[in-house]
């Protein structure tokens, strides 16, 4: 019946219909079928305040089945929702809410009740049905309204929301709440009962979930905030999933939802675990699982797959309940074998959860351990995966595993092996990954890591080889196979007991007889034996070789023989089973007499417990060994790792450094051994211009030494010095000037432990407290850097300082005198850079007293350390004193008085060797040869400081004193007039104030050094043709100190002018091609390098000469040339030219660190416009040379790593010409090919192509040649991949050309085609297909110079003596219209080195 009656009484009085849920809202309103609720009366938005409040009133007094009555209100608030205000959603949703809560109260009741009648359950139901549709729908709707208002009053710029909008929404979470509650409170009872048969209709569950689903689908819903709505929809639908059937309709939703809203991956990771935990759906995670491993790895690839989602959600899940998932993990591996990196990136970490938390420690079953060394083969093998990002997330994997000592120690060796491996990787991100697990391993490994693979060696060694001896023992003394007595009698037994059994029965009178007489023999043979022992050792005997009827026998006789013995002593009553016991007795022996019998029982097995005790030692020893293996392995790639990572500290990629930093400090933190090498080489970091580097590497240095732990103030100091001084034994000078940075931050911070610290450190030095001498130096040092930042440190105590390391004792440590002049050092204003007035002290201190005197008595000592002492102590002279040139004159007179007296003590020199006429004399002169180098090391010391001091104190000081004149002289002037005023602004302006002043002073210091300071008056002057002659006399003055420190001592007498530079360089080159020590010949070239920048235009004709160094036989001189060659050539001190070849070659050379250092230059050349691609031909030029004999292979790496630098497509099509020109003039099939495989090495462009076509006459007719056919031919290759239609038929046109030539020759492939050809093309001329040959009378003059040995002349710049070389006629012909890159981009002079230019040759 389709009618509706509005009396309550009725309603009440007898129901005739159902209310189904409908799928669609407007389907309530439609003619139903027989006994189906539909809805006759749809209130209009106006009149619905007052229906509500008669539905209020009705709820009040009837209850919650007032709905049933008021359904058509409630379902009129749905269908109007768009026009009504929210007040009125909001009243009908609370009262649909109270009708849900009080159904939830009241059921309980009558679901226990047994009498309740259908038509009550009918009337319960249709409430339960029509109050859940309502509430459902309705909170759908207000849902879909609060996200659209939240996207109208997103926040802008201002990040203000709409005050309405706001309010409902915040309004709106809260209902939300009320409205799971209530369903959750319902569906939580076993409303089952109220359907037929309790088969719930599947649209009531759908109801439900949909609303569910709804709410997930709001993109706040992962927030914090929304965590009481996101537990209770979990929790309903748990409800739902478990009691009413909805286990794959939620799988599947979670599967689609994932699919389109990202944000909700960690939301149903926790809806998935709560479920299979606390609802105990386990079945959940299979379905979910299962679906997703049946997504196609195509599918996956797609994008907008959800592949993120599904991956998030894997990770998460397994982050909750790994136990749940390995029975379907077998579903998830196979996505390890398909595209999307993202889905093997998320099984790894489902599989390294899986290794964490349950397959770990070891009360593993087989199968467990079975599971985790499959699970960790995986993951090994995805150590090389294809994508970088699935690589970084394995070794993290593998890191949170270490972490969690969740790796067998059996894996330690292997996994580590691999992760030192991937510091390799092209991936940063796994660089940075491994070196967190190699820190990890560090962190938590099972080993000794103090100990290095060298002190592990030996102990390892000692320990193999006791394993050895013992081995061999055991083997030789024990038998082969081992088997216990018992074993063997358990054997033997039912053969011996049939034998027992034999010769206990009765027998005839003949066997009677045989037997008696055999009793007598053996009566005899008894008889021989001594005692019952001895029968027992013959029984055994009988029965360890089979005779057991022997051995029966005997026993029975014993027993006559020995009535009185223990052993037989049972047989008194013989039976078959005091017989066996007997024999067993005597065979095993027992448990009371086995020590008494075991010296004279025949050789049974061994007894066990010797055995084993010599087994277990074995074990013992084999253990070791292999502990011992494993620690030296592991040891070593402790080792390894650190010494990779050590060179990652000065990467280019700031998170790399940053990592490596943080290594370096857990591997010190652990002390491993050679950790310090990691934290002394990051310590120039600290002059870092990145500032995020600077900061790692400073906190590193405050976490490893400036934070030390301790009780009280005064241990927390001492321990801070303790590690400081560590870091700074054996520092070189570069270190500890980095050391100063964080160590003068520290004495800045104002920490509580300076004070304290200082005093540790002056306790020290003083002697205060026993220390050795290094630690003294290290004290003295650290008080240094602490006077930089406070200056009272250490001038308040310069008489400490000289009476403890300057005073009396000061020729017995050089060292520690030195390391105290580098802390006074630090209180002086060249250090300190202060203004105003300089801060010198008078020459009569005694702080000038005892540098005096210590310099003076040092010269004619030979201590080897005296030479840096006597540097830093006549600059400290400099520094502080005030006429520092006056004292350094005595100082010079005294020392060469000292020299002078010994000589006359010993002797008169003799420097003729050819005079020499004893041994005596010979080291007499020695001596001597030590004590004049250190004079002359003093000199030039002095001639180098002087003219320091002249241009930088000096200079400064007239400045200063200029400034102050002028600022005294304004004061006196007062107001001028405006015009005056207007001038000196206008010279303020352009620059001109004091300009004239400065070049005054400029031309006065100037004027001095080349006056003055050489002068015959000056004292240094006397030394200049000492330093001469020791320098030009190296058959004479062979002694190797001697000549370096007069070459040495030369090079800054020749700083000081240009005309004692001019007069000398001839000199210094020679010195620098001639010497035989390579010491003075790297000395030579830092000191040219040095007069090259301060006057380059003397050095300049030499260049030359200096890059000839480059190839020095001696390793460290070309590690110098190359270094210095570097800095004058990036600070634009020496034009770049064709010489760079010599660089080039030492990108092949052996020692790394040269290579290294080459390859830094081209790096830094790059950065300038054009340099490289400017030098190139002329490097290909000189590196082709066949004088030069350079292999093919070096040539190639050579010019693979020059051509990188090549990117742009101009510089590459004006490259390809200009290299297949140089075809037509080269004239060996070695250069051929050397030009070949530099065009194949470009990165050829589709215009680079075109120009190769268009020069197809330079290299056709050397096609034949296989070196040039296969290069030319990989261009092709290279140019067909990713190639347009159109252009890849041009190249293999191309391609097809080359093979024709290579193979038939040039003559046969051409002329037809050509000529048809040309024909096409008009009326051309003929192009000429063979290369022309070079005119052979023509003469060419190189560009280069060559000297003799003999004939070593200053060159001169306009002419230079001429040698022949390869010349290239094309270059003849070559104008400068054939590049075409932009005027910007064009060298402006281009200087190749192996060719002639035009104008050269008119000139000649």
């Amino acid at each position: 019946c389709s009618y509706v009656c509005k009396t309550g009484l009725f309603i009440y009085s007898g129901m005739s219909w159902d209310f189904f849920v409908p799928v669609c809202i407007g389907d309530l309103v439609k003619t139903g079928g027989i006994n189906q609720y539909v809805v006759q009366d749809v209130v209009p938005p106006k009149q619905l305040p007052s229906h509500l409040s008669r539905f209020k009133a009705a709820l009040r007094s009837q209850g919650p089945l007032c709905i049933l009555e008021h359904f058509d209100t409630g379902y009129s608030v749905l269908q109007h929702c768009s026009l009504v205000e929210l007040g009125v959603k909001e009243d009908a949703l609370e009262l649909l809410i109270q009708v849900v809560s009080g159904l939830a109260a009241s059921l309980p009741a009558l679901l226990v009740s047994t009498s309740i009648s259908a038509a009550e359950r009918k009337e319960k139901l249709n409430a339960v049905k029509m109050s859940v549709f309502l509430l459902c729908k309705l909170t759908e709707t207000l849902e879909s309204y609060s996200c659209r208002q939240s996207i109208v009053t997103a926040p802008g710029k201002g990040g203000k929301k709409g005050k309405a909008g706001g309010e409902g929404l915040l309004q709106w979470d809260s209902e939300r709440e009320k409205v799971l509650h209530a369903l959750v409170q319902l569906l939580q009872l076993d409303i089952r009962s109220l359907w037929s048969l309790s088969l719930v209709e599947e649209e009531f569950i759908s109801c439900v979930t949909c609303c569910c689903y709804k709410l997930l689908e709001n993109p706040t819903i992962s927030h914090v905030k929304s965590k009481p709505t996101r537990d209770c929809i979990i929790h309903l639908l748990g409800v739902l999933i478990k009691k009413y059937n909805h286990l794959l309709g939620a799988s599947v939703k979670v599967i689609q939802l994932l699919q389109h809203f990202e944000q909700l991956s960690s939301v149903f990771a926790q809806a998935v675990s709560v479920w299979s935990t606390e609802y105990g759906v386990r079945a959940i995670i299979g379905e979910v699982i299962r679906e997703i491993g049946q997504k196609s790895s195509e599918e996956l690839a797609r994008e907008g797959s959800g592949v993120k989602a599904f991956a998030s959600f894997l990770s998460e899940l397994s982050a909750l309940v790994p136990e749940l998932m390995i029975p379907n993990i077998s579903v998830l591996i196979t996505h390890l074998e398909g595209e999307s990196h993202t889905m093997r990136v998320a099984v790894c970490e489902v599989l390294g959860e899986i290794l964490v938390r349950v397959l770990c420690g070891d009360g593993l079953d087989e199968s467990g351990k079975a599971d985790r060394d499959r699970f960790f083969d995986t993951l090994q093998e995805h150590l090389h995966d294809t994508h970088s990002h699935v690589r970084a997330r394995v070794l993290q994997v593998y890191t949170r595993i270490v972490n969690s000592k969740a790796l067998p120690l059996c894996r330690y060796s292997e996994v580590m092996e691999l992760a030192v491996g991937r510091l390799m990787d092209k991936s940063i991100n796994a660089v940075k990954s491994a070196i967190q697990l190699l820190a990890a391993f560090i962190a938590h490994n099972p080993y000794s890591c103090k100990l290095s693979s060298a002190d592990l060696k030996k102990p390892l060694e000692k320990e193999t080889a006791k394993l050895r001896e013992m081995k061999k023992k055991l083997e030789g003394k024990a038998p082969v196979a081992v088997i216990k007595a018992s074993e063997l009698w358990a054997a033997m037994e039912p053969e011996l007991l049939v034998t027992v059994r034999t010769e206990l029965e009765p027998t005839s009178e003949t066997e009677r007889e045989q037997q008696e007489d055999e009793d007598d023999r053996d009566v005899e043979e008894e008889k021989e034996a001594e005692d019952d022992r001895a029968t027992a050792v013959k029984i055994a005997q009988y029965l360890r070789v089979n005779k057991y009827r022997n051995a029966v026998r005997l026993c029975i006789r014993a027993h006559s023989c020995f009535p009185e013995s223990e052993m037989f002593a049972s047989l008194s009553t013989l039976t078959p089973e005091t017989l066996m016991e007997t024999l067993a007795l005597i065979f095993k022996g027992s448990d009371e007499d086995t020590t008494e019998l075991s010296p004279n029982l025949p050789p049974t097995p061994q007894k066990e417990g010797e055995k084993e005790g010599e087994e277990g030692e074995l074990k013992k020893q084999e253990m070791l060994v292999q502990y011992l293996t494993d620690t030296e392995t592991f040891a070593l790639q402790v080792e390894r790792a650190i010494s990779v990572i050590n060179t990652m500290l000065y990467w280019k990629t700031t998170s790399v450094v940053q990592e490596a930093v943080q290594f370096c400090v857990t591997v010190c933190e652990f002390s491993v051994a050679n950790s310090v090498s990691g934290v002394r080489k990051m310590l120039p970091l600290v002059w870092s211009t990145d500032a995020a580097i600077k900061d790692a590497v400073v906190q590193a240095y405050r976490r490893l030494y400036l934070n030390p732990q301790g009780e009280t103030v005064r241990m927390k100091a001492q321990t801070l010095v303790d590690s400081l001084s560590e870091l700074m034994v054996d520092a070189s000078l570069g270190t500890i000037q980095c050391l100063e940075e964080i160590v003068q931050e520290f004495f800045s911070s104002g920490s509580n432990l300076q004070s304290t610290v200082v005093q540790v450190l002056w306790e020290r030095f003083t002697g205060k407290r026993e220390t050795s001498g290094l630690h003294k130096r290290a004290a003295v040092l650290l008080l240094g850097m602490a006077a930089r930042a406070e200056r009272e440190v250490v001038l308040s105590n310069l008489d400490t300082l000289c009476s403890v390391a300057l005073g009396e004792k000061v020729t017995e440590d050089f060292l520690l005198a030195r390391d105290t002049v580098i802390t006074i050092c630090s209180i002086t204003d060249h250090v300190r850079q202060s203004k105003g007035a300089p801060f010198r002290l008078p020459q009569e201190h005694q702080l000038f007293t005892c540098l005096t005197q210590a310099i003076a008595e040092g010269v004619v000592m030979e201590d080897p350390y005296w030479q840096s002492f006597m540097e830093q102590a006549v600059r400290l002279i400099y520094f502080l004193a005030e006429s520092p040139d006056q004292l350094c004159s005595r100082l010079l007179q005294r020392s060469a008085r000292l020299l002078l007296d010994q000589i006359a003590e010993g002797g008169e020199v003799n420097k003729d060797p050819g005079q020499m006429q004893d041994g005596s004399q010979e080291s007499n002169e020695q001596v001597n040869c030590v004590c004049l180098a250190q004079l002359l090391a003093l000199c030039g010391c002095v001639a180098f400081w002087q003219v320091s001091h002249l241009e930088r104190s000096v200079s400064a000081e007239l400045r200063r004193r200029r400034g102050e004149t002028e600022e005294r002289e304004e004061k006196e002037k007062g107001p001028s007039s405006k015009q005056a005023a207007n001038e000196s602004a206008m010279e303020e302006e352009l620059g001109l104030i004091g300009a004239s002043a400065e070049d005054t002073e400029a031309e006065l210091i100037r004027k001095i050094c080349e006056t003055e300071l050489l002068a015959e008056e000056n004292l240094l002057c006397a030394f200049l043709p000492l330093l001469v002659k020791v320098c030009s006399s190296p058959g004479r003055y062979s002694h190797p100190q001697l000549t370096t420190a007069a070459c040495l001592a030369l090079s800054q007498y020749m700083m000081i002018s240009p005309s004692v530079c001019e007069e000398n360089i001839r000199l210094m080159f020679t010195v620098l091609e001639r010497s035989s020590f390579p010491v003075v010949r790297a000395n030579a070239i830092i000191a040219l390098g040095d007069l090259t920048v301060r006057f380059p235009n003397i050095l300049e004709p030499w260049t030359q000469n200096l890059y000839a160094r480059l190839s020095d036989e001696v390793p460290s001189v070309r590690q110098t040339a190359v270094t210095v060659l570097t800095q004058l050539v990036l600070k634009d001190v020496l034009k770049v030219k064709g010489q760079v070849s010599e660089v080039a070659v030492l990108l092949i050379d052996p020692e790394p660190h040269i290579t290294s250092l080459a390859l830094n230059f081209f790096n830094e050349l790059a950065s300038k416009d054009n340099a490289i691609y400017n030098l190139l031909p002329d490097i290909i030029s000189r590196l082709s040379d066949p004088e030069r004999r350079m292999s093919s292979e070096d040539f190639n790496t050579i010019m693979k790593q020059l051509f990188s630098y090549i990117t742009k497509e101009r510089q590459t099509e004006s490259l390809v010409e200009k290299l297949c020109q140089r075809f037509r003039t080269a004239k060996t099939e070695r250069q051929w090919c050397d030009l070949a495989t530099s065009l194949s090495l470009l990165s050829m462009c589709e215009r680079g192509f075109k120009r190769l076509q268009e020069c197809w006459e330079c290299y056709s007719d050397k096609l034949t040649e296989p070196g040039v056919y296969q290069p030319l031919l990989s261009i092709t290759a290279k140019l067909r991949r990713g190639a347009k239609l159109q252009f890849k038929a041009q190249v293999d046109e191309f391609e097809k050309r080359l093979t024709a030539v290579h193979t038939r020759g040039l003559e046969n492939v051409e002329s037809p085609e050509m000529e048809e050809e040309n024909q096409k093309e008009g009326p051309t001329e003929r192009t000429v297909t063979h290369t022309p040959l070079p005119t052979r009378g023509r003469q060419t003059k190189p560009s280069g110079s060559s000297h003799g040995d003999d004939s070593f002349v200053t060159p001169q710049k306009s002419r230079k003596s001429k040698k022949p070389v390869i010349t290239f006629s094309s270059d003849e012909e070559e104008d400068e219209e054939d590049a075409v890159m932009a005027e910007s981009e064009t060298p402006k002079v281009t200087t190749p080195i192996a060719r002639t230019s035009r104008r050269a040759r008119l000139r000649n």
